[in-house]
């Protein structure tokens, strides 16, 4: 990760019926703390918050016009949980 560097992803249904690649450019990296990208007009915040013995995750988005904001959360939701499974599972 550097500032002005690219993220680039693939998002797909488990059953790989629907997906579609994400493109994005860092915009501000606090290292242990935060990070920002931006994605065409909009933006993420992806902020970390170390408590005990956990990471507390927040992500704030600027949220698109196409899906109501519900959906869009459930999604951000789905993908942090997926996230939280992975590391859990102890598989590098």
């Amino acid at each position: 990760m550097r500032i002005r560097g690219k993220y680039f992803a693939r998002m797909e249904t488990k059953d790989r019926n629907q997906g579609f690649e994400f493109e994005a450019v860092y915009t501000e990296i606090l290292e242990g703390d935060n990070f920002t990208y931006e994605f065409g007009d909009r933006f993420t915040i992806m902020k970390f918050t170390k408590e005990n013995e956990q990471t507390e995750v927040t992500i704030t988005f600027d949220a698109e016009n196409v899906y109501p904001i519900e959906l869009q959360k459930q999604g951000w939701q789905v993908i942090l949980n997926s996230f939280k499974k992975y590391i859990e599972s102890g598989i590098r």
